[in-house]
């Protein structure tokens, strides 16, 4: 079943089920992350081993197209800018952060709408993608990789910095407060 809708750009645009599904799906699909990052953006506690984890996973993230990107230097220079802008506002968001150590543990409560910017920047940009490439199925046009783009580069080296440099942080506050604690 085909819809036909009548605009200025093209007179006779088609709409399959499909598409409209993927029409009504697409906000629904994107409160639903954005709900699931916001319970992330709370009062949590402190596990090194999500630090780790973290530091290793947007360490990739910056790492593994990094190695791609050497003979594209505008793509490359996107994700290095990305990168530094990421870290800038990662120390910002310390400075907004909340640490606490209790005798339960250590806990800490990250800028939630700076944490849920950084994040649904880079969900966009992907989604975006997505659409990207459904729109282009079978018209022959070839499926561009992630590391093409200078703004997907710019959207990744954003959030990679941002939560990688914010792991680290983590890390060095755990390590200085059980330090303080060693010492007393």
């Amino acid at each position: 079943m085909r819809f036909f809708l009548n605009t200025a750009f093209s007179p006779h645009m088609e709409f399959s089920i499909t598409t409209l599904a993927l029409l009504v799906l697409t906000p629904l699909l994107v409160w639903r992350i954005y709900s699931r990052i916001k319970k992330q953006m709370q009062r949590q506690r402190s596990i090194g081993s999500r630090h780790y984890t973290g530091v290793l996973v947007f360490g990739a993230m910056i790492l593994v197209p990094l190695t791609q990107l050497f003979d594209t230097p505008y793509n490359l220079a996107a994700l290095l800018v990305g990168a530094g802008g990421g870290i800038g506002y990662a120390v910002w968001g310390l400075k907004l952060t909340r640490f606490e150590e209790t005798p339960q543990g250590y806990f800490f409560t990250p800028p939630a709408r700076l944490g849920l910017v950084m994040s649904m920047i880079l969900v966009a940009r992907l989604l975006y993608i997505g659409i990207e490439v459904y729109a282009n199925q079978g018209k022959g046009i070839p499926t561009q990789q992630l590391t093409d783009s200078p703004l997907t580069m710019l959207c990744v080296g954003i959030t990679a910095g941002y939560f990688g440099y914010y792991s680290a942080a983590l890390l060095r506050w755990r390590r200085r407060a059980r330090k303080a604690i060693d010492q007393v």
